[in-house]
């Protein structure tokens, strides 16, 4: 019988951090009438007018993209009555991307301000216009993570390491990294936007043949 095969498996992590320049603002509109038509007619309205005030502080039309639209009934329960139209509800959600970080709160400033009291702000996430090449300096630093872990193993075991055998990356974390939800935010009080920094990280488990140590 030939000798059985070694292999160790590891499991390395590795992070990267960059400064983001790209920022992923979700806004909402919400309008609220006593028919439909009029609720889809304004949320419409609503819904235009952010947009031209966004392009207006140079977002470009690709990066401005309209979600969910829906219309629906306001309804509310009354005693001996049950349950009572009160009106209807248009609502739609606008994903922008800000690639200007430096005015970013001019733009969100000048989009709430368009949209008046029908606009919500939902979220906004810091990202990176290229998240690949972070992406490649994290699994580079996973990769030597992993490679040492796997020499110390090798030679607790009086071995080295030879070929890799097998070599796969963990379901990555999603990039953008998200920041604090933001709800409304008033025109006249614009809200900074910091970049900081933000960070990839990749996980990996590889396996390396373990070989009789020479010399």
């Amino acid at each position: 019988m030939g000798e059985l095969s070694r292999t160790v498996t590891v499991t390395g992590t590795g992070t990267a951090e960059a400064a983001p320049d790209l920022l992923t603002l979700s806004i909402g509109v919400e309008c609220r009438r006593e028919n439909a038509g009029e609720a889809f007619s304004a949320a419409g309205t609503a819904t235009a007018a952010v947009a031209a005030a966004l392009r207006g502080h140079g977002v470009n039309s690709r990066d401005i993209s309209t979600s969910g639209l829906n219309v629906r009934a306001d309804v509310i329960w009354q005693e001996g009555q049950g349950q009572r139209v009160t009106g209807y509800v248009a609502s739609s959600v606008l994903s922008v991307r800000l690639r200007n970080l430096p005015a970013a709160s001019e733009s969100i400033a000048a989009a709430v301000e368009a949209g008046g009291n029908d606009v919500r702000l939902d979220g906004l996430q810091l990202g990176f216009t290229d998240a690949a090449a972070v992406t490649a300096s994290a699994r580079e630093a996973a990769w030597q993570d992993a490679a040492s872990s796997a020499a110390q193993f090798a030679a607790l075991a009086n071995a080295e390491l030879g070929d890799v055998v097998t070599v796969s990356e963990h379901p990555a974390s999603s990039v953008p990294v998200p920041m604090a939800e933001m709800q409304r935010a008033f025109a006249t009080d614009a809200v900074a936007v910091e970049a900081g920094t933000a960070s990839a990280s990749v996980t990996i488990t590889a396996q390396w043949e373990l070989r009789h140590r020479t010399g």
